[in-house]
C-alpha cells in the first residue's frame, strides 16, 4: 500500500521518462531575490515567459537587513538583486511581499503563516530548506536557479523519485525537550548522510504531539541528514493551524478540504524503503560541537 509520499508524488506526475526521471508538476512555488535572477534573465534571453504566475509568490528575505528597512539597502549587491526581484515580479504579474509590509518574512515562514502552503502541494523554491513546508503535509524541496527557471517556464520541474524512509519517535519526551533536540538526536545517530536519497517521512507518538512550529523545525532540518525533504501528515493540529488563514480554503471549501486532507497519511501497510524507530525517553537537550550537525550530544552526555 501507498505511503503518504508516494500518494503525493504519484498524484502529481505528469509523464514518467526513460530511466528513472519523471515530469512532476508544482502546485507552488516560492521564490526570493538571491536564486531568481538568472533564472528570469534566461527567461528573457529565451523569450519565454513565466507559464502560471498566480502559483508564484515572492519575498525578499535573505539580503535585507533586519532593521530600519525604511533605509536604503547599503550592500550594492543585495540592493541589486532586491530590484531585480521587484521588476521580474512585475514585469511577471507575480505577487510579491515587499520590504516592510505586514507579510514580508522569511519565505518558509510566510507561507504556511498566510495558508499558502496546504496539505498535499508539491513545493519547490531555490533554498535548501523549503523541506520546512513538508511540516504541513507537502513534499517540498530545494532547487537550483536551473530548475527555478524550469519550473517558472512550465509549472513542472524533471526530478527521479527519491526513496522512501520513516523515522518514528514514540513516546512522550522529557521536560525541556523541544523539536530542535529531536531532529539534532536524529542525526547524531544517523550521520548527515542517513537520509541521502530519502524522502522522510517523521511519524510517531512524539512527532503527533509537537506543535506547527515545532513540525517545521523537524521538517526544515530534515536536509542536514541529507534527505531530500522531510514530511508530516496532516492531522487535527495541522487543521487547527490552518482554518482561517488568509489564502486557506473558507467556508464549504474548507470543510472539503479537510475532508481531502484526512486522506493524506501512510496506509497502515504502507512499506518504506528504510525505517529507524527511537524511544523518545532517550532524548534529552542537545548540543552540537564541530563542524556538522552530526556532532552532537546530549547535555548529559
Amino acid at each position: 500500500m501507498n505511503t503518504l509520499f508516494d500518494k503525493i508524488w504519484d498524484a502529481h506526475t505528469v509523464k514518467i521518462l526513460d530511466g528513472d526521471s519523471c515530469v512532476l508538476y508544482i502546485d507552488r512555488q516560492y521564490i526570493h531575490e538571491v536564486t531568481s535572477p538568472q533564472a528570469f534573465a534566461s527567461l528573457r534571453e529565451r523569450g519565454v515567459g513565466v507559464f502560471r504566475p498566480a502559483q508564484v509568490t515572492a519575498s525578499p528575505d535573505h539580503n535585507i537587513p533586519t532593521h530600519d528597512q525604511h533605509l536604503p539597502i547599503a550592500d550594492p549587491q543585495s540592493a541589486a538583486q532586491v530590484a531585480a526581484l521587484y521588476g521580474n515580479c512585475a514585469d511577471n504579474g507575480i505577487t510579491m511581499f515587499p520590504i516592510g509590509s505586514p507579510r514580508n518574512g522569511i519565505i518558509h515562514v510566510i507561507g504556511p503563516e498566510t495558508g499558502l502552503t496546504q496539505p498535499g502541494m508539491t513545493i519547490v523554491c531555490g533554498d535548501s530548506h523549503t523541506s520546512t513546508h513538508g511540516a504541513l503535509g507537502c513534499i517540498a524541496f530545494g532547487i537550483g536557479t536551473s530548475e527555478v527557471e524550469m519550473a517558472l517556464a512550465s509549472q513542472c520541474i524533471l526530478q527521479s523519485k527519491p526513496k522512501s524512509m520513516r523515522i518514528n519517535i514514540e513516546g512522550e519526551l522529557r521536560p525541556g525537550v523541544c523539536s530542535k533536540d529531536i531532529i539534532l538526536y536524529i542525526i547524531s545517530k544517523i550521520g548527515t548522510g542517513g537520509g541521502t536519497g530519502h524522502f522522510v517521512e517523521f511519524a510517531g507518538s512524539a512527532i503527533r504531539s509537537l506543535s506547527m512550529e515545532a513540525r517545521m523545525t523537524v521538517c526544515n532540518m530534515s536536509i542536514e541528514m541529507g534527505a531530500r525533504g522531510g514530511m508530516i501528515a496532516p492531522d487535527q493540529t495541522t487543521f487547527d493551524y490552518l482554518k482561517g488563514r488568509e489564502f486557506a480554503p473558507q467556508g464549504k471549501a474548507w470543510d472539503e478540504a479537510v475532508e481531502r486532507w484526512s486522506a493524506l497519511r501512510s496506509e497502515p501497510d504502507a512499506v518504506f524503503d528504510k525505517e529507524i524507530t527511537f524511544d523518545a525517553a532517550d532524548i534529552e537537550p542537545m548540543i552540537t560541537y564541530g563542524t556538522n550537525p552530526s556532532m552532537g550530544v546530549a547535555v548529559g552526555g
